[in-house]
């Protein structure tokens, strides 16, 4: 069974590195030595898009959720202009798996317990990514990562989805004055959970706003907290929210 969510496209050309490297938050030299976890951000240092860069002989494959894909081929074509690059759809599969990595997949550079990506036919596993993902704080497309979400308030930082010191790309003068200039008031956190609501539940700790409820797993969920607020027992409609810090 393959992870039909995702696309893969193929970026072939001369110029695809240095191309890449002025718009995607990670620097892509890092594909040296595997595959690379990365956003492209808009101006204003907002969310567009997070995908994996995958080395494939000299061409670079974005894996990328399926409903992403075709707005993120149009936006790396506007801003390709005269670069050697070439940008297509392929029909290849992403499949994934915990455990050891099979030959020619990669270890999923994000958290360790998301287990490997692969891209040539390699058997994919039923696992519960939803369980993992919120035990790690992994946030995903559509769900915690919207338009409105700054990457280091979702966590790009310990997931390594961006690099401080690459030099310039699209947003980044807004994110390095959120990881230089202030300290992280907002974001997401793995919370305990009694109940269920559902995704977008406002979060309230008496009568304050605390945040809002995301994926939920068991006993726990993603949550985006204000945390100066994310004390004591909160609540998200019959639902009873707890963070420990």
């Amino acid at each position: 069974m393959s992870n039909k969510t995702r696309k893969v496209l193929r970026l072939s050309g001369s110029d695809v590195t240095h191309f890449l490297q002025g718009l995607v938050t990670n620097d892509v030299d890092r594909l040296a030595d595997g595959i690379v976890y990365t956003a492209l951000l808009t101006p204003q240092g907002k969310y567009r898009a997070d995908f994996f860069l995958v080395p494939d002989g000299d061409d670079v494959l974005i894996d990328v959720q399926e409903d992403l894909a075709a707005t993120l081929a149009q936006v790396l074509g506007m801003y390709k202009l005269r670069s050697d690059v070439s940008i297509a759809e392929t029909d290849m599969t992403v499949t994934r798996g915990v455990g050891e990595t099979p030959e020619g997949a990669f270890a999923d550079p994000r958290h360790a317990s998301l287990g490997w990506r692969g891209y040539h036919g390699q058997p994919d596993q039923d696992v519960d990514w939803d369980a993992l993902r919120v035990a790690a704080c992994v946030p995903q497309t559509g769900v915690e990562l919207t338009p409105d979400t700054f990457i280091l308030e979702a966590g790009f930082e310990r997931l390594n989805g961006v690099d401080y010191k690459k030099g310039c790309y699209v947003g980044q003068e807004v994110t390095a004055r959120m990881k230089h200039k202030t300290e992280l008031r907002k974001g997401l956190a793995t919370v305990g959970i009694s109940g269920s609501a559902p995704v977008g539940t406002e979060i309230k700790a008496g009568d304050k706003t605390a945040g809002t409820l995301f994926t939920q797993s068991g006993n726990h969920a993603i949550a985006y907290l204000r945390f100066d607020r994310a004390t004591g027992d909160m609540s998200a409609e019959t639902a009873t929210v707890t963070y420990s810090g």
